[in-house]
């Protein structure tokens, strides 16, 4: 049974993965030598006991095993969101986007101006209004694929804590391992230096136990330092995976949640001021050829057009705007995706750790059988 179960350390031991260099390590091995359960294990190894010498500390490396075969298969498991599809998709969308759909046109002969400009008009409305449905679904499933995202990084979290618990617990058994294997090797030096030694069988044969009960206790030790390693190598990979997460989560609601809306909003008042501004021109046209010849028609159109001056004097979005945003989402695009690679990477290294864990506790599982 494992007597370091709760998983609690003192304050002066608990420190981040991510901050323990070879100096704090040593530092926190000084500091965990008078820790009750560190002592506690210390007692409990018996020099006789050769079985009980090569099971020390197997039950957390075997808790190890079993947690670093879960999490491989979290890692491992797909996103229920494609991600490369989506940025993909959204990359498509954005190259139908062209800034000369939106500047303005030469006036020319009323008739032929207005078919055109109407059917162009329809044209570029439909446009639009496709690209704006397409945006609404995209815009959609990326709020889902942020959400998981989100989650997924703060289950790495856990999983990062949890890591490095199991590698306080490996410290311990080690540092224990260690403090015994001093008493030992200090009790086989007094024992060689009595002056009976070489005539005393029983001195002898009590020697031998140590000196076999030390090589076992050392071969333990060692198998120990090698799990205690790959995870914190583990660890450290969990932690850059969850660091990958985070910074696809920020670029996401940088790149996409705030710029989408508004580039989106921008396309729909660009069209909507493009449409009075026809409607507008049209009715000036008509209402300058028809002033000869029918001066109360000619007055009603001019009404109307003054109930639309207002709404054509009112400040719309700049294109200038729309072209920001839209520059900000095809960075968005190339980053996310970028940051996407990286995470692959992470996932693979990984997936290299967990297996070369359980590899190493397999082998020593079976060694000591």
């Amino acid at each position: 049974m494992n007597p370091i179960n709760d998983q609690k350390v003192s304050s002066s031991s608990h420190q981040s993965t991510g901050q323990l260099d070879d100096g704090r390590i040593a530092n926190l091995k000084m500091a965990l030598r008078s820790e009750q359960e560190v002592q506690h294990l210390t007692r409990s190894i018996d020099e006789k006991n050769l079985i009980q010498i090569l099971d020390f500390g197997m039950e957390p490396a075997i808790e190890v095993s079993h947690y670093a075969d879960q999490i491989l298969g979290f890692i491992l498991r797909e996103n229920e969101v494609d991600s490369a599809n989506i940025f993909k998709r959204l990359g498509s969308i954005m190259a139908r986007f062209d800034k000369r759909d939106f500047e303005k046109t030469e006036g020319g002969l009323f008739s032929r101006i207005f078919q055109k400009s109407v059917k162009r008009l329809d044209v570029l409305i439909n446009k639009y209004q496709t690209i704006g449905k397409e945006i609404d679904q995209i815009y959609v499933e990326i709020s889902k694929y942020t959400s998981e995202m989100a989650e997924i990084s703060k289950m790495l979290e856990l999983v990062h804590e949890q890591y490095y618990q199991y590698y306080l617990t490996l410290e311990k058994y080690i540092v224990a391992g260690e403090i015994k294997l001093n008493e030992w090797k200090a009790n086989e030096l007094l024992m060689m230096e009595r002056p009976s030694y070489n005539e005393n069988q029983m001195e002898k044969m009590e020697l031998d136990i140590m000196n076999q009960a030390i090589k076992a206790l050392e071969q333990r030790v060692h198998e120990l330092e090698s799990v205690k390693m790959v995870v914190l190598q583990a660890a450290h990979q969990i932690k850059m995976l969850q660091s990958g997460n985070a910074r696809m989560v920020k670029r996401i609601n940088s790149g996409f949640i705030s710029a989408i809306p508004i580039f989106k909003e921008g396309l729909h008042q660009s069209i909507a001021a493009k449409k009075q501004k026809l409607v507008a021109d049209s009715l000036k046209e008509l209402a300058r050829r028809t002033n000869g010849w029918n001066i109360r028609k000619a007055q009603n159109i001019i009404g109307q057009n003054r109930e639309i001056e207002p709404v054509l004097n009112t400040p719309g979005p700049k294109i200038e705007t729309i072209e920001a945003c839209h520059h900000v989402i095809l960075e968005g695009i190339q980053e996310t995706i970028s940051i996407e690679e990286e995470n692959k990477r992470l996932k693979e290294k990984s997936k290299e750790r967990l297996l070369k864990l359980q590899k190493i506790i397999t082998t020593s599982d079976k060694s000591n059988q």
